[in-house]
């Protein structure tokens, strides 16, 4: 006999400035204590090019004015959601992840905008926001939160590896859920990709037309991060002071050859952070649509690459969203101190009547 019933809508922004992936999502727990879960509907909405060149200024943004867009990002969401509905019923809640601005867990710090308040107000929806924070105060990374629901929804695989700006995985080891971010993604290869007058490399042809900068791999090979040991994570700080120096010192290749080098890179480091007795990995994201990459993983890796039906690449972020949501209106733990490296495990998350 199954127990209660929620209803929400996971709401996922993520660093690539795509849009706003929206997910209306239904979840059910056994007697056994297995979830189930269900996406009725789901939409990816497209940033305006006002709004991609607001959120990439957002760093460099005064006090005020960071302030300002927050709110103002609250309310576009919301208004998306609200155009999006319609007429429908309304579901139980919203959780939303925000636009990812600062993340500096080495300082405590992690900061997404999109004002819960606002997307309350705007929707009448009760709205979960701010997920990061409590576990950043507890010592951890804050990041990736969408392991629990690789745990709790998702357990049939030995891995889920998602390929979102960043590439992240997580996985069993020793009893415990482990998770960290591995490398640059989208993020770096959509910025090639513009290079070339393209949004971004479709099915990864511009990298396959191109040939490897070995002294350009090799200098992003050797980034100290990938010597770190999890709990870690990446922002886009990191990848500013990190990769784009790089970039630019290379970038008189040809955007070919800096994206197949990129991707090159990008499938060695994912190659090396799949332990060696996963058997299959769900393999998620935007990146999961990367024909080429993910013909490099399936050379360089011995796991199965798992490809899910198209819903799922695309709007499993969004629906982990609306479960971290789920977990914490019903007051339950929806961090894992095992994959941020907090002090204990949390139930993240502020809410919004």
């Amino acid at each position: 006999m199954k127990r209660e019933r929620y209803e929400g809508i996971g709401v996922m922004s993520g660093t690539s400035l795509d849009g706003l992936d929206l997910a209306w999502c239904t979840f059910s727990e056994d007697g056994d204590g297995r979830w189930h879960h269900a996406i009725l509907d789901a939409i990816t909405i497209p940033y305006p090019d006002v709004w991609q060149e607001r959120l990439r200024e957002a760093l460099q943004l005064s006090a005020f004015d960071y302030a300002l867009l927050n709110v103002q990002l609250g309310e576009h969401i919301g208004d998306c959601i609200n155009h999006w509905l319609q007429n429908r019923s309304k579901p139980q809640f919203i959780a939303s992840h925000g636009h990812t601005v600062f993340h500096r867990p080495d300082l405590h710090l992690t900061t997404q905008i999109g004002s819960g308040a606002a997307i309350a107000a705007r929707t009448g929806i009760m709205t979960v926001c701010d997920f990061r924070t409590t576990d950043v105060a507890l010592g951890g990374q804050g990041a990736p939160l969408v392991p629990i629901g690789d745990e709790l929804l998702f357990s049939d695989y030995d891995a889920c590896l998602n390929l979102g700006g960043f590439s992240n995985i997580s996985f069993r080891e020793e009893g415990r859920r482990i998770s960290f971010d591995i490398s640059p993604c989208n993020m770096a290869l959509n910025l090639i990709a513009s290079l070339a007058g393209m949004e971004y490399d479709q099915d990864g042809l511009l990298a396959k037309s191109g040939t490897v900068v070995t002294p350009l791999l090799e200098a992003l090979n050797q980034l100290e991060y990938y010597q770190q040991s999890p709990p870690k994570s990446l922002g886009k700080e990191w990848f500013d002071e990190h990769i784009l120096p790089i970039m630019q010192k290379y970038g008189s290749h040809s955007p070919a050859e800096l994206a197949r080098t990129m991707t090159e890179h990008i499938a060695l480091m994912i190659s090396r952070a799949i332990p060696q007795n996963v058997a299959n990995v769900l393999t998620t994201g935007g990146g999961a649509h990367n024909s080429f990459l993910i013909e490099r993983l399936h050379t360089l890796t011995s796991a199965q690459i798992v490809i899910p039906d198209s819903q799922i690449i695309n709007y499993k972020e969004a629906l982990v969203f609306a479960f971290l949501g789920m977990l914490r209106i019903s007051s339950r733990i929806n961090c894992l101190k095992t994959v941020t490296g907090a002090t204990r495990d949390s139930i993240g998350g502020a809410v919004y009547q």
